[in-house]
């Protein structure tokens, strides 16, 4: 039966007596005060009615407190245990989730109850809803602009051990014959016992932990033999071929190995690829199987975060991460930024202009985020070209024809056809340019052409804009970002959870997040505090002040590290002055005779 209590309704007296002025103030100046009067009232409990009965059975805990919790455990980087703990015994958590009984039918809950709620938000992605509207609450307190903001990733490791390819091998074949011999253990016992023997006792997979790097290629390919066998055995079995744990071991094959498909195929026509022949998105841990592998950063999963910013003309405003999306770690980050631009705008806080690095910032992107009324603001992939002139120095209509080359003459002939433009100069004005050397025209059969498109102009021009100091003075800013995720890991842990599987890493990723806007804005309100109670009104712009002379602290702090690294080279160098000097004045006094 569904039990929740109303948390909008003030309380007539105060539900903490027993706090003394000292710790009711500390626990104001907490988090727990804007948890409980903004975020609590707001959480969607009505999101986990279809899950329970609305009048048969016992009475369920306190679902506007349960859901509290998930976010509670996130924002501290708890286990079960300890957050059974904190929610048990732990006043500030009281104070937060309004729990003004003592009695255990309201302040205890069991890992199983915890385990259970986690588990209904997960599978039913419920735990978007919980992020989107502790966002729109704070967005909404503390008015924030979301009309710039900014994205970055963030690599993730899940809980899941980091296996050599030989590793990964003994790992899938070993789960599934664990599961053939608990699910079909007739099947089981008429497999090899050599066979068996080597996965299942101890003494045979420690073999192969003893491999020798020469020999690694070797063991391999013996291990490719026994999957291949194993999956040849049973692919005609529908119950076996139904297993997950079988479906692994056709991917192991598909992603690390090459079958020659003959019709008497033997073990012995499968050959292990190359290291670099294997996908980034292949099979990394049987264990996890959505991880990907990100060659720069390893395996794992990665996390879009977008979060708004301000200039310091603005002055002390708060920032908020507006969406975050999960995935395997493979995947590039050109394919999150219209996503998050349509995440944020479908809740009403899309941006107006985003700042993101060249990865994100590839013209069909710009494109896409131009349609949704976004401009982003990236540098552009790729090496410009070295001197010369390029398409953007050429005078260019809105349509794409061009008008005039650099030197003001205009095209004899322009020609567009399926997006593809063509310009022809005369070839006399072109042989008696000073600049013909410098230019993309090019010698053709009626003259001199050139030939380019739309997206060569928008690169041109966008590289071109890239030099001007109004680039520069706003792309200072997405270095933030930064920040923003040093903070995301530093204070809920993001970067190494305890779960496995996209949903429950998502789960994680998502609800920290909402953690970090709940960080922010109690930090944002304290400052506030602070400021009215130094008389923030009679010196304005005190914010904006502290803001300036931090940055200038940065860029000193960024000289003095500068110039230590400039001394680097000589650090042998002075490490071994004193004991050559004192080397030259002993062969010295050898000669005098002294």
């Amino acid at each position: 039966m569904i039990y929740t209590r109303d948390h909008k309704t003030l309380d007539m007296y105060d539900p903490f007596p027993f706090l003394g002025p000292k710790r009711k103030q500390r626990i104001e100046e907490s988090w727990a005060k804007l948890f409980r009067q903004e975020i609590l009232p707001v959480l969607p409990v009505e999101k986990v009615f279809p899950f329970y009965n609305t009048t048969k059975g016992a009475p369920t805990k306190e679902l506007y407190a349960m859901i509290g919790l998930m976010i509670l455990q996130q924002m501290h980087d708890l286990t079960d245990e300890a957050a059974v703990d904190q929610f048990a015994y732990n006043i500030q958590w009281h104070y937060a989730l309004n729990m003004t009984s003592t009695a255990d039918t309201d302040a205890y809950v069991s890992p199983k109850t915890l385990w259970t709620m986690r588990s209904i938000l997960t599978e039913k992605n419920l735990y978007a809803p919980l992020f989107e509207s502790v966002t729109a609450k704070l967005a909404d307190v503390f008015s924030v602009d979301t009309s710039r903001q900014r994205i970055d990733s963030v690599h993730v490791f899940s809980n899941m051990r980091h296996l050599g390819r030989i590793g990964l091998f003994v790992k899938t074949i070993k789960r599934f014959l664990v599961n053939l011999k608990r699910h079909h253990n007739d099947l089981y016992d008429h497999l090899e016992a050599a066979l068996t023997d080597r996965y299942m006792t101890r003494q045979g997979e420690a073999v192969f932990s003893m491999v020798k790097p020469s020999e690694s290629m070797r063991t391999l390919a013996a291990l490719a033999d026994n999957l291949f066998t194993l999956i040849e055995r049973f692919k005609g079995n529908e119950k076996v071929a139904a297993m997950s744990s079988y479906q692994l071991l056709t991917r192991l094959l598909k992603e690390q190995c090459v079958a020659q498909s003959t019709p008497e195929l033997t073990a012995s026509k499968v050959t292990v690829k190359a290291n670099k022949e294997v996908p980034s998105d292949s099979l990394q841990n049987p264990s996890d199987p959505d991880a990907g592998y990100d060659g720069h950063k390893g395996k794992g999963y990665q996390v879009q975060v977008c979060e708004t910013y301000s200039t310091a003309e603005e002055g002390n405003t708060l920032s908020l991460i507006t969406a975050v999306i999960v995935e395997p770690a493979h995947k590039s980050d050109a394919h999150a930024l219209i996503p998050l631009i349509e995440s944020t705008q479908n809740r009403g806080l899309g941006p107006d202009e985003v700042l993101a690095d060249s990865l994100y910032g590839s013209d069909d992107n710009c494109e896409k985020a131009n349609a949704f009324g976004v401009e982003v603001v990236s540098p552009v992939m790729g090496t410009p070209p070295d001197t010369g002139l390029t398409a953007s120095d050429f005078g260019i209509i809105d349509e794409g024809t061009i008008t005039a080359c650099p030197e003001g003459y205009a095209p004899k002939k322009t020609k567009a056809k399926n997006g593809k433009h063509i310009a022809v100069f005369h070839s006399v004005t072109c042989q008696a340019c000073p600049r013909r050397n410098d230019c993309p025209v090019k010698p053709g059969a009626k003259g001199h052409y050139l030939r380019y498109d739309g997206k060569a102009i928008r690169l041109a021009k966008r590289r071109a804009h890239e030099k001007t100091p109004e680039f520069k003075d706003k792309y200072r800013f997405r270095s933030g970002i930064e920040a923003a995720i040093s903070e995301y890991d530093r204070k809920t842990g993001v970067k190494h959870l305890r779960v496995r599987g996209l949903p429950a890493v998502s789960f994680c990723a998502t609800l920290k997040a909402a953690a970090v806007n709940i960080f922010r804005a109690t930090a944002f309100l304290n400052r506030a505090e602070e400021e009215k109670r130094l008389g923030g009104h009679i010196i304005p712009g005190l914010s904006a002040l502290l803001g300036a002379v931090k940055d200038q602290l940065a860029v000193l702090v960024a000289a003095i590290r500068r110039f230590f690294g400039l001394l680097r080279p000589y650090h042998r160098i002075a490490a071994h002055m004193p004991h050559d000097f004192l080397r030259g004045h002993q062969i010295w006094k050898a000669k005098k005779g002294i």
